[in-house]
Order: structure tokens, then C-alpha cells, then sequence
């Protein structure tokens, strides 16, 4: 009796999803449509931008340039960038989960055209800044010559978000388009390419 022949999970999974040979030519064909299609989805986004750190890719999204305005124009902009104030700082995995979730919800409600015209960060995001804050200004929390102020002086520092004092640091009281019609923000150059603006003109 001839042994049976043993086939690999692989070859079982390949055969399990190449489609019958007259219909290879077409699935081929929609197959390179459909990579086309989202290559073309992630270059128009400018999806690679969003893994760095540069200020200006928040702009990327018209609404942002209030944020972005503020930003520029206070002390913060000489030390830190958009990232490291709003994505956690405290492991290379935990950034990158953040910046993917928060950034899935800013792509949707964006494409959605559902943004607000007034922008508050969500809880999330509040302990995100919150801890960012402590990061780069634990010292002063632990000045024990600013006890002398108060009794309470830690406990006041240590149990409200800084922002409930510093109300306007960095981004000040602007948090709507209406509120900077003319603010100089670096505006996006257009991922429509050149010979398609020239069809589209034609028209």
C-alpha cells in the first residue's frame, strides 16, 4: 500500500484560495484595482506623514490651524512638538497604539465630515497631556520651597489637571476656526498629481 501523500497547511491554504482558472484573469485584475485603489487612499492621506513628530502634519486636516497657530506663536514650540504633549512618552509601543487610535478616529470623523467646529480633547487624551505635563515639569511638583506657600501647596499640584490653572499654556483661549480666520499656518500642499489636475481642468 503507497503511502499518502501529506500536504502542507500552506499548499492547502494556496489551494483553498486560488480561484478556479478560468477565473484567474479577472480576480488578478480587481485584485490590482483594489492595491491600486489603497495605495492611492494612503498616498492622498499623506498616511506616512503621520508617523513622525513634525507640527505641521496636524495641520494635514484644515481645523487643526487654530491649534497649530497658538502652538507657534507660544514658548512650548522652542521645546516640544504637537507628539510629544499629546502621545504618551513612556514606551515606543504605547505611542504608536495611541497615535494609530486617536489618528483612526481623526480620519473618520474627518472623512465623515463630522468634525465640531469647536475642538475639546477627549478624557484619553486629557490623561495623555496630563502625565506629559508631569514628564518634562515633575521638578517643580517636588520643590519642597514652595511649601513654605501653602499647606496644601502638594496636594493642590498634585490632585487637579494642570491646565485648571494654566489655563492658557500652550494653545491660550483660541479653540475654534472662527476664532484665527487669518492665521499663517503652513497650508498643505495638494496630493492631486499634475497630469490629473491637467484632465481635470481640461473638463
Amino acid at each position: 500500500m503507497a503511502d499518502p501523500v501529506i500536504i502542507s497547511p500552506f499548499k492547502r491554504l494556496i489551494r483553498f484560495l486560488s480561484p478556479p482558472e478560468k477565473w484567474k484573469i479577472p480576480v488578478i485584475i480587481i485584485s490590482g484595482i483594489l492595491a491600486g485603489l489603497i495605495l492611492y487612499v494612503f498616498y492622498i492621506s499623506k498616511a506616512p506623514s503621520y508617523l513622525g513628530d513634525k507640527p505641521e502634519t496636524c495641520v494635514n486636516c484644515h481645523i487643526m490651524a487654530p491649534q497649530y497657530a497658538t502652538w507657534f506663536h507660544s514658548s512650548h514650540r522652542e521645546w516640544t512638538s504637537c507628539n510629544e504633549c499629546h502621545v504618551p512618552q513612556d514606551n515606543v509601543f504605547s505611542k504608536y497604539y495611541f497615535k494609530a487610535k486617536d489618528g483612526l478616529r481623526h480620519a473618520t470623523i474627518f472623512t465623515l465630515r463630522k468634525e465640531p467646529q469647536v475642538i475639546f480633547i477627549k478624557e484619553a487624551g486629557q490623561k495623555v497631556v496630563h502625565r506629559n505635563c508631569i514628564y518634562c515639569h515633575g521638578e517643580l511638583l517636588k520643590d519642597d520651597r514652595l511649601l513654605a506657600m501653602t499647606g496644601n501647596e502638594n496636594l493642590a499640584k498634585t490632585d487637579r489637571k494642570c491646565w485648571e490653572c494654566h489655563r492658557e499654556t500652550p494653545h491660550g483661549t483660541v479653540n475654534s476656526l472662527a476664532s484665527v480666520p487669518n492665521a499663517r499656518v503652513p497650508v498643505p500642499q495638494s496630493p492631486v498629481p499634475a497630469w490629473l489636475k491637467v484632465l481635470i481642468t481640461k473638463d
